[in-house]
């Protein structure tokens, strides 16, 4: 399912001036908490698993008695150094979202890492994470990075999410030969560029960002959902290769005819609201995806037909749910 689809009701890409990136809050709420002294818990040598969210945590410190950590969840707390993590080497699994953390550092001795969530964060570098090769998966949403790099190590991931930054560019991907899912929404991105080494990738998320034109992505043969939403977008074009895809999201773009897409037979959800089509007949370019199930329509001229919803339903039997109401 494609998302924030219908935050804008206009055709016009979601652009985000450098003034107001720069005003953005880095998480969801971590600078309103007052620090105090920490409150005491306990931890258990032998545990596993150690939750510690939302306790006004402002240093990590102590954790050198667990002797078998897997999964560490430091959540909501007030962290603002990454630091005395050296002896714990059996962690698959951190999480120090919502922190205030500024540098990605003492990562080091954390070789067997498959998880790494350092979302709503100050970070504005993409850095040390060379000993890191075990990662799956990287999560650095909401922070203040403006370049990608120092990734061509982790040639494990199988997802990368770097959605609200500041990014302006697609590079450095190359030797991620294993990524699945890639989440760059949100960030200053003006092309779909340097994504041909990317052959296993099946979900590419890029909305409200600054793409103009649909390209790049003939390589993607796997790609099976791609969410291109509240771009500039004006044609739909160069998606010959990408028959295996199943949701495509082009709502809230300067679209006016649906072409070039009769040949995506395997489509089940397609999301095309806040767009200029005023064409009835282009909906027959859908006619071809016989699992079609889900397409929103609204809020393009063609939508303001009383008889909308019944054409659509003629047109594509097979839909069960136009725009956000379920068919009879």
């Amino acid at each position: 399912m494609a998302e924030n689809v219908n935050q804008v009701e206009s055709g016009e890409p979601n652009f985000v001036s450098d003034e107001e990136s720069e005003e953005e809050s880095s998480g969801p709420g971590v600078e309103e908490i007052p620090a105090r002294t920490i409150p005491p818990f306990e931890l258990n040598p032998d545990d596993t698993d150690v939750d510690l969210n939302h306790r006004r945590i402002d240093r990590i410190e102590g954790f050198h008695v667990l002797r078998q950590v897997e999964t560490l969840c430091l959540r909501q707390n007030l962290i603002k150094k990454l630091e005395n993590l050296e002896s714990l080497t059996t962690l698959t699994e951190l999480d120090v979202y919502d922190n205030a953390i500024t540098t990605i550092e003492n990562l080091g001795a954390l070789v067997n890492l498959k998880i790494l969530d350092l979302s709503f964060n100050k970070i504005r570098k993409l850095e040390n994470l060379d000993s890191l090769v075990n990662l799956v998966k990287l999560f650095v949403i909401n922070n203040k990075v403006s370049t990608i790099e120092n990734v061509s190590h982790l040639s494990q991931l199988t997802m990368l999410e770097l959605g609200d930054n500041r990014i302006r560019k697609l590079e450095n991907l190359d030797a991620l030969v294993n990524l699945e899912s890639l989440f760059v929404g949100k960030n200053k991105i003006s092309k779909l560029e340097n994504l041909g080494s990317l052959k296993n990738l099946r979900v590419l998320s890029i909305q409200s960002n600054r793409i103009v034109k649909l390209e790049g992505l003939e390589e993607l043969e796997n790609l099976e959902e791609l969410y291109i939403s509240h771009n500039g977008i004006q044609t739909i074009e160069n998606l010959d290769q990408n028959v295996k895809l199943t949701t495509l999201d082009l709502a809230g773009n300067r679209i006016s005819r649906l072409e070039n897409i009769s040949h995506l037979v395997l489509l089940e959800e397609f999301w095309f609201n806040n767009n200029r089509l005023d064409h009835w007949p282009d909906v027959d370019q859908l006619k071809g995806a016989t699992t079609l199930q889900t397409v929103y329509f609204e809020h393009n001229p063609i939508a303001k037909d009383p008889m909308y919803r019944k054409k659509i339903k003629l047109a594509l039997p097979s839909v069960t749910q136009i725009d956000a109401t379920y068919t009879r």
